[in-house]
């Protein structure tokens, strides 16, 4: 019999209940968590294809806005319209860029403030101008 003489020799290791408890509670806020972000990303994503369809469209910036809203219109987004994008001809290109923000409620007072901005431009979103 093996551990006959010693009583801690047998001692089985794991998880406790408690232990599996919190750690499914953990899980579990991750999950909702991301499954209330994913879909303010997705939008992001398709806020960014908008806009380099829409510059892509060229001509002026009331054209480039109307074919934003028709792409926008298509593909859900809610979040922003063309009347929100910032359209800048910087060395003799058109580039448009966008920023929003996101808040996404959780519990009682508690809310994710999300921040997107974006740009067609090689060097990405402009920085934001302090007033």
């Amino acid at each position: 019999m093996r551990g006959a003489g010693n009583p801690g020799a047998l001692r089985q290791g794991g998880i406790s209940l408690t232990g599996l408890v919190v750690v499914l509670a953990l899980i579990g806020l991750a999950g909702v968590l991301a499954m209330k972000i994913l879909p303010t990303y997705s939008e992001y994503r398709s806020v960014s294809a908008a806009i380099a369809k829409a510059k892509a469209a060229g001509g002026t910036p009331q054209e480039i806005r109307a074919a934003f809203d028709r792409s926008a219109e298509v593909n859900y987004i809610s979040s922003i319209s063309g009347r929100d994008l910032t359209i800048e001809r910087i060395n003799g290109e058109t580039e448009v860029s966008f920023a929003y923000d996101k808040k996404i409620h959780l519990a009682g007072p508690a809310s994710v403030l999300l921040e997107y901005s974006g740009s067609t431009a090689k060097g990405g979103p402009a920085p934001a101008r302090v007033e």
